[in-house]
């Protein structure tokens, strides 16, 4: 019997491999939990959610304006108000040149397009079907459907109310975030007493850093990459050129499909008014600029941020359609970049396997003002 029973208490009922990875699993799936029920609140609550985090980009990539204009002694809150009256002039205005462009181009950029599919249609032998057969469908079908047609029309109207509430609330919250940033940094530490407070300011800080490194990275990207492609389509004599770059410039803050359907609807384009050597050396200046953007611009102008593969990237992307739509694939790839700087945050201060304790110090780098 006592041999049965010192034999009980030195071992263990299962292996110490399987009780730790049963912790793991335990571990993955309550974080899994409360990213579900994180996610299903942000989709409950999307019109106070989605203007928030709009403010958060914004803010990321307009606090080193602020901080210039706090160093030359501007008082905080009339930095902030000049802050947020520059982002409406230049994004004003950068909307409005966006905007004539493909207005003034747009007809064009859709009639090339739209030739350039009757002539792929042409070439693989469409089968009786033309382009103007379902469009006289389509009219048929909007006859037959027009009080549907008139009650999307009043839906679209309040989407589009909704829409211009949600920008002016963040425009406020830009304000409130660009003066109080410092505060909501100090309210972090103070949520948690000791050490994970400290650990919780440093988090809330590298994921900032990071969004706020993707954001003026992307920005500088997409205008440099607009700025290639407008003038590359304009020496071949593409038409809607100024459009085209518009797109390009877009389509950039959605890493890698934005560029692949601007490419191709500039390559479409150039194939239907200027013939097929034209669309090839359109084809290759597209991927002239898109190599410069991967082996120069990114490595140079993001070096300092969070690196991400590709497959995270498109992956991200995907969820973030599928949750929020076109505004979920314009916020997944920060809040992966957040995510991104969470983990190297945790891994540096877990590196020398000591625990919290291992590394007591915030992040490198000077907090913000």
């Amino acid at each position: 019997m006592s041999e049965r029973r010192g034999g009980e208490g030195g071992a263990g009922v299962l292996p110490e491999a399987a009780v730790r990875v049963a912790g793991w699993c335990v571990v993955v799936l309550l974080v899994t939990g409360v990213a579900w029920v994180t996610v299903w609140l942000c989709v409950l609550f999307k019109a106070a959610v989605i203007p928030v985090l709009l403010a958060l980009l914004g803010t990321a990539l307009l606090t080193p304006l602020h901080r210039r204009l706090l160093a030359m002694r501007v008082q905080r809150s009339l930095a902030a108000g000049l802050t947020c009256a520059a982002v409406l002039v230049v994004v004003g205005g950068a909307t409005y040149i966006v905007v004539v462009a493909l207005v003034d181009s747009g007809d064009q950029i859709v009639a090339s397009a739209k030739q350039a599919a009757q002539d792929v249609a042409g070439f693989f032998g469409a089968a009786g079907t033309t382009l103007d057969d379902l469009a006289s469908n389509a009219r048929g079908l909007f006859g037959q459907f027009g009080g549907t047609a008139a009650s999307g029309v009043i839906s679209g109207l309040s989407v589009v109310a909704q829409g211009a509430a949600m920008a002016v609330l963040a425009v406020l919250l830009v304000f409130f975030f660009v003066r109080d940033g410092d505060r909501v940094a100090v309210s972090l530490r103070t949520m948690a007493p000791g050490p994970v407070g400290e650990m919780t300011e440093a988090i809330g800080r590298r994921a900032y850093r990071a969004v706020e490194g993707f954001m003026r990275g992307t920005t500088l990207i997409a205008l440099i990459d607009g700025v290639l492609t407008t003038v590359g389509l304009l020496i071949l004599g593409v038409p809607g050129a100024a459009g085209l770059g518009a797109l390009v410039f877009i389509g950039a803050y959605i890493p890698y499909l934005g560029a692949f359907v601007s490419g191709v609807l500039a390559v479409l384009v150039a194939l239907a008014d200027r013939g097929f050597a034209i669309a090839l050396w359109t084809l290759l200046v597209i991927f002239l600029v898109q190599m410069l953007e991967a082996n120069v611009l990114q490595p140079v102008i993001q070096s300092r941020t969070v690196q991400m593969h590709p497959a995270v990237v498109l992956v991200a992307i995907t969820a973030g359609a599928t949750v929020g739509g076109i505004i979920g694939v314009l916020l997944a790839v920060p809040a992966t970049a957040a995510a991104f700087g969470i983990v190297a945050e945790l891994r540096e201060r877990y590196a020398g396997g000591g625990g919290a304790t291992a590394a007591p110090a915030g992040p490198p780098g000077e907090p913000a003002p």
